[in-house]
């Protein structure tokens, strides 16, 4: 594997520091390959607890204990890929990958304790944005597996076969059909994140002023909202389409509920909006801004999605 580690010097077993020192490589990588921080936390622990119930003498027999730590969280993965399509077929409404703040504001919550462990945070690139996220919704588990793999953390073919259980020749074919899935999704490319800023703080205010002309102004035409309760949250089951639409349901919402406070926060690596009431986080907005307009809007409202915003 590319992820190289080495084995600790006379000690029965590799370094714990070295074994330990993946941990946010496979959760970076397991969050990317899932969307969601929940079950990557899960994969990074059942990728530790197999390399420790390992005997030592295997643990010391494995030349690149980073590589293995990579295959197995990998093939974890993909494994849950597979399942998690018949889950979401019961997912009640629409699914929508958990959310991730700005570094600054991550809260990991683990066996009810808070922790500002770098090691548990995802580095927010364009691989983590929620547009392409949900692009890499509609791969199939193996193309997700070696896109993510190759092109975001650089694994040879070789290393990806491993995992993927395919020959080298069709991993790369699985990598290519996902590559023309993000292509085709990203027709135009999307403007500086100062733009993207300005135009998310345009939509707050004319949402907040309850400006219907203003926020059709901003949405594209054809733009499509989505949002994510599943069952333990108030939210429309089914997409919104078009600007006009998206701009009254978006009025009755702040009609509905005068009291809810919006708040200019990043989400996904991305400018975003987070919506309070009481002080509580109870929806957070991500955005894909094509020239000067509003193209997708994902409103997540499950609360077991916005444990990382607690303390916006």
């Amino acid at each position: 594997m590319s992820t190289a580690s080495a084995p600790g010097h006379g000690t029965s077993e590799p370094d714990l520091s070295v074994i330990m020192s993946e941990r946010r490589q496979l959760i970076n990588l397991a969050y990317r390959l899932l969307g969601s921080l929940t079950d990557a936390e899960d994969v990074v622990q059942e990728t530790y607890a197999r390399w420790y119930a390992m005997s030592a003498d295997r643990q010391q027999s494995i030349g690149s204990p980073g590589g293995w730590l990579t295959r197995v969280a990998g093939r974890i993965c993909l494994d849950l890929l597979g399942s998690a399509r018949v889950r979401r077929e019961r997912y009640v409404g629409e699914w929508i990958p958990e959310p991730l703040p700005e570094r600054s504001e991550w809260i990991s919550v683990r066996a009810g304790v808070s922790s500002a462990d770098p090691a548990d945070r995802v580095t927010l690139d364009e691989s983590v944005s929620m547009a392409f996220l949900v692009v890499l919704e509609s791969m199939t588990p193996a193309e997700r597996v070696a896109f993510i793999l190759h092109d975001v953390f650089r694994y040879p073919f070789s290393d990806v076969a491993e995992i993927v259980g395919r020959t080298p020749a069709a991993c790369r074919q699985l990598a290519s059909s996902a590559r023309r899935r993000i292509h085709a999704s990203s027709q135009a490319p999307a403007p500086s994140t100062a733009r993207q800023a300005d135009v998310v703080k345009a939509f707050k205010q004319a949402w907040e002023a309850k400006d219907i002309d203003a926020l059709v102004g901003l949405l594209d035409p054809d733009a499509t909202a989505i949002a994510d309760g599943g069952g333990l949250a108030n939210a429309a089951l089914h997409p919104i389409t078009g600007g006009e639409r998206i701009a009254r349901a978006w009025v009755e919402i702040a009609e509905r509920v005068p009291d809810l406070t919006h708040l200019e926060r990043t989400v996904n690596g991305q400018p975003g909006l987070v919506a309070q009431e009481d002080g509580v986080t109870v929806t957070v907005y991500a955005f894909e801004i094509k020239g000067d307009r509003i193209k997708h809007i994902w409103a997540v409202r499950n609360p077991e999605k916005l444990r990382l915003f607690t303390g916006s």
